[in-house]
């Protein structure tokens, strides 16, 4: 699966870290502004040394290539927008509106989802 959006930095939050089983961990969360007639704002998570390797800075222009994972935890569920590549600058010039939310097409390859970690942060 590729998912991809593209959009302005208009926050990017504190850095978090911690010891989990697998070891040390640090993630860094930042607000995607995404243009349209109605403007949407995603929180995006970065983990590891992305941090470091794929900076982002607040109001650049950026296309983030995503996953998205859904998870339970004691009867409630967590979504997780994770960021596994970060580029400088928009990709798709004057980028198409949409016409409405949920009408994009895209498809699921489950087999992706194996390799992400199962460790919950908290």
């Amino acid at each position: 699966m590729n998912l991809q959006l593209t959009g302005k930095v208009v926050q990017i939050l504190n850095e978090q870290s911690g010891e989990g089983k697998n070891g040390p961990w640090k993630k860094r969360d930042f607000i995607l502004e995404i243009p349209g007639k109605y403007p949407r704002k995603v929180c995006i998570t970065q983990w590891g040394d992305s941090i470091d390797t794929q900076p982002v800075q607040e109001g650049s222009d950026v296309t983030v290539s995503i996953d998205i994972q859904s998870r339970e935890y004691k009867g409630n569920w967590y979504t997780d927008v994770k960021a596994w590549k970060v580029e400088a600058g928009s990709s798709q010039q004057n980028a198409p509106e949409l016409s409405s939310p949920g009408s994009e097409d895209f498809t699921v390859d489950t087999n992706e989802f194996d390799d992400l970690d199962d460790d919950l942060p908290f």
